[in-house]
């Protein structure tokens, strides 16, 4: 991302700023995504509570993940919602009977999933999650919500699109008879290097990013390569970062440092004559 275009996200993220009340919830998964927009929230919020969602997820390891990265981050609340085996779907992130798709790399990963949906999404999950989360904040007197959601991830989810989360805040608005409630999505246009971009601005974020969970598969480290891991591994290339998670996998010795020139430094550390 070019100077320019560096100026112009950290003006829309200012403009922003003004438009926000004190206090905020955030919905925190545990992945990368919702990590920055905690953080985000923390530069322009006073107070910052959490919630966080288990609902039969096969992942369930970004719940405790969720849970370090909210005591790292010091929220104020945190909130966590068991709703095992209620959303029903065929994806395999909640149907132990399908298996995840999996992508020798980026390139031929938005090659495969091109305009359909990934097989991944979970119908009405966002719609769900945003419905009751909405409820929590107002039991805090908050009238801010923070979805990590992103129409750029190559997903092409329905509930991860601008058109849905206006619709979800009118939807909260009717349903309460008021119109001052907010759900922002600062990552909503940003690629993935752009909002590492972005992390890389908010105090204690990459720490916290070393600590979230990405991979579909719920392991650690992580070695698999479904969507969101591709994805996240194909940002920190574009962003010419380590990803802190993957260097602390390598520090504690589960994995190799990947392939590729956002790892070259570490690598002429770790071996200087060769």
């Amino acid at each position: 991302m070019n100077a320019t275009k560096k100026q112009l996200k950290h003006e829309t993220w200012e403009t922003e700023e003004a438009q926000l009340g004190k206090r905020v919830l955030v919905v925190l998964s545990g992945g990368q995504d919702s990590t920055t927009c905690l953080y985000w929230a923390k530069r322009h919020f006073e107070e910052v509570h959490a919630i966080t969602f288990n609902y039969g997820q096969k992942h369930e390891i970004e719940v405790k993940a969720a849970y370090r990265i909210g005591k790292m981050a010091k929220v104020a609340s945190h909130d966590f919602v068991t709703i095992p085996k209620l959303l029903k779907s065929r994806s395999p992130l909640v149907s132990h009977g399908e298996t995840l798709e999996q992508y020798d790399d980026f390139e031929s990963m938005d090659k495969i999933i091109g305009d359909r949906v990934e097989l991944t999404f979970v119908p009405m999950r966002n719609a769900f999650f945003l419905t009751v989360a909405a409820n929590y904040a107002l039991e805090k007197d908050c009238f801010d919500l923070v979805t990590g959601v992103c129409q750029q991830d190559n997903a092409n989810y329905p509930d991860c699109r601008q058109v849905f989360i206006s619709s979800q805040e009118e939807t909260v608005n009717r349903a309460l008879g008021i119109e001052k409630f907010k759900i922002h999505a600062p990552l909503m246009h940003m690629s993935k290097a752009e909002s590492i971009g972005l992390a890389q601005t908010l105090d204690g974020c990459m720490e916290a990013l070393a600590y979230s969970h990405t991979a579909y598969d719920g392991q650690y480290p992580p070695l698999g390569k479904d969507h969101a891991s591709v994805l996240r591994a194909q940002g920190f290339l574009e962003a010419k970062t380590p990803d802190p998670l993957v260097v602390r996998a390598w520090k504690e010795g589960l994995m190799e440092l990947p392939d590729t020139p956002n790892y070259e430094a570490l690598r002429n550390e770790n071996h200087p004559n060769d």
